[in-house]
């Protein structure tokens, strides 16, 4: 009697095994196939979107990401349409995925570039030099981490770290008279300073392959 128990429990528990099978090995490049067209895609955008648009998509996304692994482990998910279902509703997450996360990086980005209104004025600056200077012929430039700013007097919001070029020696302006800087002291990486900086943002160099300046982390400040 407790033989035939066991036997029959066996075979009660082998539907149910069944029943719950592992995703499909298909949904993930399905999922990746859709990832790389959804940064594609938002790398198309003339204009950003509001940051808690992109963080909407990336919810939706985290939905269709579950739609789809409920799909791919039915029983059903070999047979007819239903292959087909769950390799979209893949797709789709990863699309969703790549596009909102690339967006908010973006806008994360974008937050933390120079207003243009600041351009070439002249802004006092407190910082701590954050990496060891370069210097050269014409000058010394080094990595500064901004602390505070201000602008006649009044506070302004910085990039959290500028570069800075800090020129000295003999230079000529456009009419060609000479203008003797006093050349810069030496500089320590960890010292805090100072300085009436010029700032502008990082243009040039855009060419396939090559440098970025836009793309760097830091600001370049003349």
């Amino acid at each position: 009697m407790a033989q035939d128990g066991g036997v029959g429990a066996q075979l009660a528990a082998r539907p149910t095994a069944q029943a719950a099978r592992p995703p499909r090995p298909w949904l993930l490049p399905a999922l990746m196939l859709g990832a790389v067209a959804g940064a594609a895609l938002q790398l198309q955008q003339p204009a950003l979107w509001r940051a808690t648009a992109y963080a909407g998509l990336l919810v939706a996304a985290c939905v269709l990401a579950l739609a789809a692994w409920a799909v791919g482990r039915t029983r059903a998910a070999d047979l007819g349409w239903m292959p087909i279902a769950a390799m979209a509703l893949a797709a789709a997450a990863g699309g969703l995925a790549l596009f909102g996360s690339s967006g908010l990086r973006s806008a994360d980005y974008l937050g933390q570039a120079l207003s243009p209104q600041l351009e070439g004025r002249d802004i006092r600056v407190t910082g701590m030099v954050a990496a060891m200077p370069q210097s050269n012929e014409a000058g010394t430039r080094l990595r500064l981490d901004v602390e505070t700013a201000l602008l006649q007097g009044a506070p302004v919001q910085l990039p959290p770290r500028i570069e800075v070029a800090w020129y000295g020696g003999a230079f000529r302006d456009a009419a060609g008279v000479a203008d003797l800087q006093r050349p810069p002291p030496a500089l320590r990486a960890g010292e805090r300073w100072d300085l009436t900086v010029r700032l502008k943002a990082p243009h040039g160099l855009r060419n396939p392959h090559g440098f970025d300046y836009e793309l760097c982390s830091v600001r370049v400040g003349v």
